[in-house]
C-alpha cells in the first residue's frame, strides 16, 4: 500500500533562482529551500511551470533539483517535474530525479503537436519505467499543454501501478471530482488553479500544488487548516484575500513570477528575476508590487 498522507497538504511549486547574471544559483535555491521549509509547507514541487523549466536546459533542471534535495530530502515530500518536449530528455531527468530519491515524479504531455491518447500514454509510461521506483504524478493542465486529461485516458495510465493522481490545473473544478472518482481514496488529486483552492478542496482535491503559494504559503496553510476545521467561512474569507492578491499581482506589466520574486526580494529572499523570453518588472511596476506586498502582509497579520 502506497503511502498517499505524504503528498496531502500545501506544497508550493518553487521557483527559479538565478544570480544577479541570471545563471542557476545553487546558493539560493538552497537558501529559498530553507525558506519554504521554516513556513511548515508539506512538500515542493521542482522544476515545473513556476520553474521556469521550458526556459532550461537538461543540466540547470538537474542542478535545481539536486540543490533542492541537498536542503529538503528527508524533511519533506518533494515532487519532480521532469517532462521534456521528447521523450528522451524526460527519461533522463526521470532517472535522475529517482537517483536523488524524490519521492514523486511528474509530467506534462508532450507539447506542440496535438498526439493521440495513446501516445500520451506511451511518453508518460516510458518516462515513468525509466524511475521504476517511484510514483508518476500526471500534470493536467489543458490551457497551456493544448491537451486535456481524459477520464479514458486517466484510466488507460492506472493500469501503471506507479501513477497515483493527478495535478489537475484545469479551471472546470468539476474535473477534480471526476478525477477523484475514479479511484476515491486510493489515489491523490492536487488542486492546481490557485484562486479556487477551497472549492477544488471542497470538491474532493486531497491537497494543493501551486504557483503563488510560495510567496504567501501562510495563506494557503490557513485557509487549509480552516477547511480541514470545517470553519468554511474562514476558509472562504482567506481565499477572496488570495485572490485579491493574484489579481493584484497581475495587473503589472511584468510576467507574475517576476512580481512574486520582487515581493520575496522585499521580505529579504532574493532569488533574482526571470528567463527571457518572460518579461522583467518596468519601473512603473514597482509601486503596484509594492501594493501587492502590503496586501499579503496585511492579509497575513489578520490571521493572528
Amino acid at each position: 500500500m502506497k503511502n498517499l498522507e505524504k503528498y496531502k497538504g500545501i506544497i508550493p511549486a518553487f521557483y527559479a533562482c538565478y544570480d544577479a547574471e541570471g545563471n542557476v544559483s545553487p546558493e539560493r535555491i538552497q537558501s529559498f529551500t530553507q525558506y519554504l521549509i521554516d513556513k511548515g509547507v508539506k512538500g515542493l514541487y521542482v522544476n515545473g511551470s513556476s520553474g521556469e523549466c521550458i526556459y532550461q536546459s537538461k543540466e540547470e533542471r538537474k542542478i535545481i533539483l539536486e540543490n533542492v534535495m541537498v536542503v529538503a530530502k528527508g524533511k519533506i515530500t518533494i515532487i519532480a517535474h521532469v517532462a521534456c518536449n521528447n521523450t528522451a530528455d524526460s527519461q533522463e531527468l526521470a532517472k535522475h530525479a529517482e537517483s536523488l530519491g524524490v519521492d514523486a515524479i511528474a509530467a506534462i504531455p508532450p507539447i506542440y503537436f496535438h498526439l493521440p491518447d495513446y501516445a500520451i500514454a506511451t511518453y508518460w509510461n516510458d518516462i515513468s519505467h525509466a524511475a521504476p521506483n517511484t510514483d508518476f504524478i500526471i500534470y493536467n493542465i489543458p490551457q497551456l499543454a493544448g491537451v486535456a486529461l481524459s477520464v479514458n485516458l486517466y484510466k488507460e495510465m492506472l493500469k501503471n501501478p506507479n501513477v497515483i493522481g493527478v495535478k489537475n490545473s484545469s479551471m472546470p473544478v468539476q474535473d477534480i471530482q471526476m478525477f477523484k472518482d475514479v479511484l476515491g481514496e486510493e489515489s491523490v488529486i492536487f488542486n492546481g488553479p490557485d484562486e479556487q483552492f477551497i472549492a477544488g478542496r471542497i470538491m474532493g482535491a486531497d491537497a494543493g500544488i501551486g504557483g503563488t503559494y510560495a510567496v504567501m504559503p501562510e495563506l494557503f496553510l490557513a485557509a487549509n487548516e480552516a477547511f480541514i476545521e470545517g470553519d468554511f467561512v474562514k476558509a472562504q474569507e482567506i481565499q477572496y484575500k488570495i485572490d485579491r492578491i493574484i489579481y493584484a499581482m497581475c495587473a503589472c506589466h511584468g510576467n507574475l513570477y517576476a512580481v512574486m520574486k520582487e515581493i520575496l526580494k522585499m521580505k529579504g529572499m532574493d532569488i533574482g528575476s526571470v528567463r527571457k523570453p518572460l518579461p522583467a518588472l518596468i519601473e512603473s511596476d514597482y509601486q503596484q508590487v509594492k501594493v501587492c506586498a502590503e496586501m499579503i502582509d496585511e492579509a497575513i497579520n489578520s490571521l493572528k
